[in-house]
């Protein structure tokens, strides 16, 4: 059995997010493993770097104090995927915030010389599962910086050869309810399949 870890950011429970979310966490478990929910929001995730954390952030041991429990979940997952709106064709806040005070040296990459090690080779599978409010066409315009980021920065960290899904629903401002099922059904299938 694998250990997913799920890592939700919206701060609305009535949103599609909310339900890509549910979604995602259920088919996992109905597959038949396990799942470790980290709701950013609700868990009143505080995403600043304090001036201490940022003067330690090298110091492997010390750095790793404030956000022990988060790193460790994360050291002990599989699995590891993201649920979040797209905004601003960036991550949230808070979930910038995560990936600043968690993927630390020594917990997401080491460095050695003038190389960086990645850490988190427990990590062989890597998802995302988002929403934007722009179209595909508008978000590759921009780069597309939370595609990027996953299939990329995050990807780098993780097992050389993990296998990696990123999951979005383009234009969300103008779908349907019918193309937001669909949406809901596509997640479920790789969810459950993946």
């Amino acid at each position: 059995m694998t250990r997913s870890l799920v890592i939700f950011a919206h701060p609305c429970h009535e949103s599609f997010s909310r339900a890509l979310f549910d979604a995602t966490c259920g088919a996992i478990k109905s597959s038949g493993h396990e799942v470790d929910i980290i709701d950013l929001y609700a868990e009143g995730f505080q995403p600043v770097l304090t001036a201490e954390e940022r003067r330690t952030y090298h110091e492997i041991g010390p750095n790793l104090l404030p956000v022990k429990n988060y790193v460790e979940r994360l050291q002990a997952a599989d699995r590891l995927i993201f649920v979040f709106p797209v905004w601003n064709f960036g991550y949230p806040a808070i979930l910038k915030g995560f990936l600043d005070r968690v993927f630390l040296p020594g917990v997401s990459f080491a460095l050695e010389g003038d190389r960086i090690r990645r850490k988190l080779t427990n990590i062989r599978h890597l998802a995302a599962v988002t929403t934007y409010g722009a179209s595909r066409l508008q978000a590759v315009i921009c780069g597309d910086p939370p595609r990027r980021s996953v299939t990329r920065h995050v990807r780098m960290v993780v097992h050389p050869r993990a296998k990696v899904r990123y999951l979005a629903l383009y234009g969300m401002n103008q779908t349907t309810q019918n193309q937001r099922d669909n949406f809901l059904s596509r997640v479920i299938r790789v969810m459950g399949t993946w």
